[in-house]
């Protein structure tokens, strides 16, 4: 039931929308191509297991793992607004 402008069903297009954004999000995250031999941050060694196990690696362990970290940090933040956010 919507209330007020808004058309029914209104809430689970607005749920929709948020989980196609988050699953484009996450596949734009994905690596593709040919993998790197070299981290493209600090030149280590990819090892060959890494290089084969994920299509397109770009980065080491390490790197991925800060850039994972900073990625983390910068989500969370939701631009369309959730109910609570708009009740305050």
């Amino acid at each position: 039931m919507a209330g007020g402008w808004s058309k029914d069903g209104a809430v689970q297009d607005q749920i929709d929308a948020s989980v196609e954004d988050a699953i484009s999000l996450a596949r734009s995250r994905l690596p593709h191509g040919e993998s790197l031999t070299h981290c493209e941050e600090c030149d280590a060694k990819i090892p060959e297991a890494r290089q084969k196990a994920i299509a397109g690696v770009r980065l080491c362990v390490n790197c991925q793992s800060a850039l994972d970290k900073e990625q983390a940090k910068q989500t969370g933040y939701n631009r369309r607004g959730s109910k609570d956010s708009q009740l305050r």
